[in-house]
């Protein structure tokens, strides 16, 4: 049964959830998205800090001329806000997986703290799109820790996002939320795979 605290007012669940939509589902979601864009990050971080102690070290994910984390650090991309990027996710990914251990201790949010935590992971991720823009199309240089990090973002965002509809969090009418449902995983599964085509088709020289 649905708490009060994971339902908003006024809707009731009207078929079965998902598992990754009940709590625990949910806990482990949230804990292993995070973690892999942890690692991505502190990878990320440890490079730029030997970038700094020395300009000419060659970062663990340079490869050749089109797979650099070292080049892609080197542009203004990579400090969008006059600080590094990675910096953001220092701060984000463990707050999500802190809410992720208050979910395995049997914690309840509050509606609004679903909302205010969707849009921060919307954000994250519209963050990631961009930066993938400007990797594949505009840099023309890709970061192996920055893929990672969207590995990550990419199913954090769609499994959040389903999870808040199919609990009635975000409105949404019946239709959507079968969508949401039932469409999760193939849209993660398409995502994964349009990434993949335009790396495969911009960088084809890096691969073959």
């Amino acid at each position: 049964m649905n708490s009060p605290a994971d339902v908003a007012p006024g809707t009731e669940a009207t078929r079965p959830l998902s598992w990754y939509a009940r709590p625990f589902g949910t806990a482990w979601v949230l804990l292993i998205t995070a973690l892999l864009g942890l690692y991505g990050t502190l990878m990320l971080v440890m490079e730029r800090v030997m970038l700094w102690n020395d300009p000419n070290h060659i970062t663990s994910c340079d490869l050749n001329p089109w797979v650099s984390c070292g080049e892609v650090m080197k542009t203004w991309q990579s400090q969008l806000f006059n600080f590094p990027n990675q910096f953001i996710g220092m701060v984000a990914f463990p707050i999500v997986i802190t809410i992720a251990m208050g979910l395995f201790a049997r914690a309840r949010f509050a509606r609004w703290f679903w909302i205010g935590m969707n849009l921060g992971v919307l954000a994250g991720f519209v963050f990631i799109v961009w930066l993938w823009s400007q990797a594949v199309y505009e840099i023309n240089i890709l970061c192996l820790y920055c893929m990672v990090v969207w590995a990550g973002m990419i199913p954090l965002f769609v499994l959040l996002t389903s999870r808040n509809l199919q609990h009635g969090v975000i409105p949404a009418s019946a239709r959507v939320k079968k969508f949401a449902a039932e469409w999760s995983w193939p849209i993660i599964v398409l995502l994964y795979v349009g990434v993949l085509a335009s790396i495969m088709l911009r960088f084809s020289n890096a691969f073959f």
